[in-house]
């Protein structure tokens, strides 16, 4: 997998995915989004107990990753998934994924192969053992 790759995948605008999504109240944003759909920003910050500048900074935060996207209704700011962008990390994980696979398949392969080796060298010990 190139670089590029993972950078298109991790970083939106500057801000780094990862980075984004490892704060738990980011992850639980994501996941009330996920479930509920579009939501505005006031509604999103009474199910936290933190203040609403804080749930401010984190919905700005995951708008700059472009894990969310912001429409404005008159005085409200409506929040959503912004699905192209989970979709690309699903893909990356999906890509990073199958390269494991693979390695762990190639490794079932050799531990097979060595199997097979230390079966055959023991029985053929085991016969000379028995001629003797």
């Amino acid at each position: 997998m190139s670089t590029n790759t993972i950078k298109n995948a991790g970083t939106s605008n500057g801000v780094d995915i990862f980075n984004a999504l490892a704060v738990p109240n980011r992850r639980k944003i994501l996941e009330m989004l996920a479930n509920q759909g579009q939501l505005p920003a006031t509604a999103i910050a009474h199910k936290f107990s933190v203040s609403p500048p804080a749930i401010s900074q984190h919905l700005k935060i995951l708008k700059e990753a472009g894990l969310l996207v912001m429409k404005k209704n008159k005085q409200q700011r409506i929040y959503q998934i912004n699905p192209k962008k989970m979709h690309e990390i699903e893909h990356w994980a999906k890509k990073l994924a199958e390269q494991w696979s693979q390695r762990f398949d190639r490794l079932d392969d050799i531990l097979k192969e060595e199997k097979a080796t230390i079966l055959k060298n023991y029985t053929n010990q085991l016969n000379k053992s028995a001629k003797s």
